[in-house]
């Protein structure tokens, strides 16, 4: 009997002396944070946790996003027992008792097991093809958790009959929703400002933002957080960023790349980077620069800025920095043209004004029964029939004939469109 209540008292301590992540892991699938996708009302986690209906699974993610936390929410939500094993320190042996456990339950008392397998991509071969068996014929439920690309990592035998799950990085409210929470459990209270720039520089990984905001809640003496003390934690100083330097920050970012100064796009980058700016809204700024005013003086411009959008997806932060660098690099030393830009908007307002027009009956569609003896599609010539691939006929309505809206600059590429259109011109 002392022995029990040594032992209770004993993991109350420990308990009580885990990091403050680990003390707000939740107990069951509703108290996860984030990872709606997966965990929301009638998401599919969701739905095969609470019908019991749970086979092996693979969690993908990067650091921080709730791996382990939300296998034990899941274990805590089903009647399975639960093992962990991390695939750093476990090996076969290991492997083989938990099967031979997991046999014993389910003959004595019927009862499933779940393994959860942190770090699975550090098995080896031979170690994740001593689970299969036992996956296979349902003794145990495995759950393997990963930041690695599972389709090169685990064994396709393996892989195959599991369910990939993937998380995403925590979103701002879910980062919010952690550091109140963290605050309540500390008994502490803080300053919006510094919880503005613990949640800033999460970079959507829970644990980081949980571990620093432990760090500061000790340094505050577990009272109430102010600024000075967050910046300790997280070694940085905070920059002044609100609402007027965000418009102002991005206004300079953009017009240093059109004034082709790259040494000012990548510091006024960097400011945005350090203040804990979005960065797909960066990208998307990139985007729309691309075109708006580089345009066809560069078209590999808005290939470089898709990219680097398309890599800040892929990779993530701090990485993607070096990809979102490379294109404000490129984009401020393009040749710079807006012609395309005023092409779309001078367009758009002549319609809008009212220049709108029959379409000519040559250019009318011409695929369907009838629309020959209507005159349309008749007279149209087929540029591709000509040796130059094009052919000087009307397409404008006839009251626009002669209205031009895209006026090729001498600027890049454009002047080599310049050319060719001012040859079509001569064809007219």
């Amino acid at each position: 009997m002392n022995d029990d209540l040594f032992a209770v008292a004993a993991e109350e301590q420990r308990r009580s002396r885990a990091p403050l992540a680990a003390r707000l892991r939740p107990r069951t699938i509703d108290d996860v944070v984030g990872q709606d996708h997966l965990v929301g009302p009638g998401k599919p986690l969701r739905r095969l946790v609470e019908t019991d209906r749970l086979t092996s699974a693979l969690l993908w993610g990067p650091p921080g996003t709730g791996k382990t936390t939300l296998a034990l929410a899941v274990a805590g939500s089903t009647d399975r027992a639960f093992e962990q094993l991390s695939a750093v320190s476990a090996g076969v042996k290991d492997v083989r008792e938990t099967i031979e456990r997991a046999r014993q339950r389910l003959g004595e008392r019927g009862q499933g097991t779940i393994l959860f397998l942190d770090e699975i991509h550090r098995f080896s071969k031979s170690q994740q093809d001593a689970l299969l068996p036992a996956v296979e014929d349902g003794t145990l439920t495995l759950i393997g958790a990963t930041t690695e690309n599972p389709f090169f990592e685990v064994n396709a035998p393996l892989r195959s009959r599991s369910t990939l799950f993937r998380l995403e990085p925590l979103d701002r409210v879910a980062i919010e929703t952690l550091v109140r929470r963290g605050l309540e459990a500390e008994g502490a209270t803080a300053d919006d400002d510094a919880l503005a720039l613990l949640v800033d520089r999460a970079g959507g990984d829970g644990r980081q933002v949980l571990t620093a905001l432990e760090v500061s809640c000790a340094l505050s003496g577990y009272g109430h957080v102010e600024l000075e003390h967050v910046e300790a934690a997280l070694g940085t100083t905070a920059l002044r960023y609100g609402r007027d330097d965000h418009y102002d920050v991005v206004s300079a970012f953009i017009k240093s790349m059109r004034g082709s100064d790259p040494d000012a796009a990548v510091y006024w980058l960097a400011r945005m980077l350090e203040a804990g700016e979005d960065a797909r809204f960066i990208a998307r700024r990139m985007v729309i620069f691309a075109s708006e005013d580089v345009g066809l003086a560069d078209a590999n411009a808005l290939q470089i800025a898709v990219a680097s959008a398309h890599a800040l997806e892929h990779v993530g932060l701090p990485e993607a920095q070096l990809n979102l660098a490379q294109a404000a690099i490129y984009l401020a030393t393009a040749p710079k043209s807006n012609r395309a830009a005023l092409a779309i908007w001078n367009a758009r307002q002549d319609v809008r004004d009212g220049a709108v027009g029959e379409v000519p009956a040559h250019l009318r569609d011409a695929h369907y029964q009838g629309a020959a003896t209507l005159g349309h599609g008749a007279g149209y010539e087929y540029p591709h029939d000509h040796a130059a691939g094009t052919v000087a006929q009307q397409y404008l309505p006839d009251q626009l004939v002669g209205r031009r809206w895209y006026e090729p600059s001498d600027h890049g590429d454009e002047r080599t469109i310049n050319e060719r259109t001012q040859r079509g011109d001569d064809l007219t």
